[in-house]
Parts: C-alpha cells; sequence; structure tokens
C-alpha cells in the first residue's frame, strides 16, 4: 500500500477503549437469518436509507440494485445496468452510484445525472465500496487492474476527485470513529484495516497505522465491508472466512458470529432505533460451494446500535 497523503501532524484523538471479557467472544451465538435470497454474485453495500425506512444493497457484477422493507417483509429489484460497486445516499435522498470505468451518476427513479463520465485511469476496472464523511464528500475505491493495484479517491461536493492511496490490493469497508477524529480503511488484499487521523475540514487522511490484521489460513478469510457502533467497535464481515468479527478499539477481536455461507461481504445497522444489522453475502452463482443462502441479505440484532450513514453532497 502507498499513502500519498501523511505528511500532517497527528493531533487528533483516538477511539474509545471498549473491552469484553473474553467469555464475550464466542458467547450467546445468534442466528443470522435470510431476508431475501437474489443469489447474488458480489451483494454488497448494504444502506439503510432512512427516508424510504428500507435497506438497499447492490449485486456488482450483474449491475444489480435492490431494497428490502422490514415492515412489510416486501423486497424488490429497483435498478439494472452497470455494474454498481457502491452508492450513498444522497441529502434529498437520491442515489449516488459509483459504477465501472470510474463512472459516477446521480440516480433518482430512473432518472441519471452524470457528475463523472469516467476517470481515464479506470476505464478497465470499478469502483469498489464507498463512503459518505459528515461534510459530504465521498471516499470511493476502486479494484486492481492488469498492470497496476487499486486505489482509493476523495469526491468533493463540488466534483473535484482527489487520489489519496494507491498499490491496494483491493479497496474495502471504511468507517468513522464516534468522535470522528480518525477513519478506518480496509485493505483486503494485504488483510489489514488500517488506521487513519481524519481532517474533517479538508478531507485529509494521514498518519495511517495498522489497526487490525487479520490471521492468515485456517479459514479466516479476508477482512471486507465493515461498520463502526455507537460505541466505537468496529464490525468486520471475512469474505471466504464465513463470519463477521467485533473488533475493539485495541484492535482485538472480541466477538465473532458465524454464517452458513463462506463470503460475508458487508454490514449495516438499520432499522427505527439502528440496532438492526444488514448483512451482504455473495457466491449466489456458486451455492454448492459457498452454500445454500450464499448471495442472500442477512438481518441481525444483537442489542447494538449504530449511528446514521453520513450523506452525501455530490451535486453536478
Amino acid at each position: 500500500m502507498t499513502w500519498l497523503l501523511l505528511a500532517y501532524p497527528s493531533t487528533q484523538g483516538q477511539p474509545p477503549d471498549i473491552t469484553e471479557t473474553p467469555e464475550d467472544k464466542m458467547s450467546d451465538q445468534p442466528t443470522p437469518t435470510p431476508l431475501a435470497d437474489y443469489a447474488c454474485n458480489t451483494g454488497e453495500n448494504p444502506t439503510w436509507h432512512p427516508d424510504e425506512e428500507r435497506v438497499l444493497w447492490t449485486d456488482i457484477p450483474a449491475g444489480r440494485l435492490f431494497r428490502y422493507d422490514p415492515k412489510t417483509g416486501e423486497h424488490e429489484q429497483f435498478y439494472e445496468g452497470r455494474p454498481v460497486g457502491g452508492f450513498t445516499v444522497q441529502e434529498d435522498g437520491s442515489l449516488l452510484l459509483f459504477r465501472d470505468k470510474g463512472n459516477v451518476v446521480i440516480w433518482r427513479d430512473g432518472q441519471e445525472t452524470t457528475i463523472l463520465e469516467e476517470i481515464e485511469d479506470e476505464r478497465e476496472t470499478r469502483f469498489n465500496d464507498v463512503m459518505a464523511d459528515p461534510e459530504g464528500r465521498v471516499y470511493c475505491g476502486t479494484m486492481p487492474r492488469k498492470d497496476r493495484l487499486g486505489r482509493l479517491y476523495r469526491l468533493d461536493p463540488d466534483g473535484t476527485l482527489t487520489l489519496l492511496l494507491e498499490n491496494i490490493g483491493c479497496s474495502n469497508g471504511m468507517g468513522f470513529t464516534p468522535d470522528l477524529a480518525c477513519m478506518y480503511y480496509t485493505d483486503t488484499g494485504t488483510r489489514e484495516i488500517t488506521l487513519f487521523d481524519y481532517d474533517r475540514g479538508t478531507g485529509e487522511l494521514f498518519n495511517g497505522k495498522l489497526f487490525h490484521k487479520t490471521p492468515e489460513g485456517n479459514g479466516e478469510g479476508f477482512p471486507d465491508g465493515m461498520t463502526v457502533d455507537v460505541e466505537g467497535r468496529v464490525w468486520s464481515t471475512r469474505w471466504d472466512g464465513s463470519c463477521m468479527v467485533c473488533i475493539d478499539s485495541n484492535g482485538r477481536e472480541v466477538k465473532r458470529i458465524q454464517f452458513p455461507v463462506k463470503k460475508v461481504s458487508s454490514v449495516t445497522f438499520g432499522g427505527p432505533e439502528l440496532t438492526d444489522m444488514y448483512i451482504t453475502t455473495a457466491g449466489g452463482h456458486q451455492k454448492e460451494q459457498d452454500g445454500e443462502h450464499a448471495g442472500a441479505l442477512f438481518h441481525l440484532n444483537l442489542g447494538v446500535k449504530g449511528v446514521p450513514e453520513f450523506r452525501s453532497r455530490v451535486r453536478r
């Protein structure tokens, strides 16, 4: 991984210290419940839409978006088109879609407004996992291409695109500490979650340091999408690891939730109290290998409360 913006002194705080007893790590194991099984090849980016009170998610290579209404149990596919590697909810409730070739559009009810037609250096690849910050900027990663590894960009509200990191194995899950002083960033390829100091005024990331590294072997898999709860714990899903793990502020795994599928890809908090966890999975094209409900959207409620996701404010 190459860090391009690490030149500022560290003046930011650290996430709160949260500990659990060793017995908590594997005790009281709940069973994740499948809610909607569209056999997604790569189900990703679960996002709670507070205006619609529904959870939305994408099947990246198939170019499909879905939504689930917890009040009625109804779900549907509402978009089919170019691959959507990630999306955010805009301030007005529309969606900001990050697609292949560096394409970014505002989408509402089938109508698109182009923000970026393409990024020249990303014509052979696509976006993967995105996140808005408190000021409406969006951190957006891209996949590796044949001749180089992936990158992390920042898209500002005025449409300015800034390259932040390069030489990324696979740009993935992100989240902020509760005090908004630091940002977590996952590189699936290196199995590492890095903690950066974060400047809310400028959107810069600096002083990156290793927060957690997934062990190799023994079916541990790779860290994928993630979210942060109200107490500052990181919930990280494991691709090819059949689980989601909870990591305290010291980078220690304190709880593990097993899933009946191999590829657990991302997680978000939703519902009226933000205590419902919605988890996407992948492998729906090879269920015989990855599990009967591979590619489904799952639900858990552990009594843990999340924080609202920030909305993007990108405009043309």
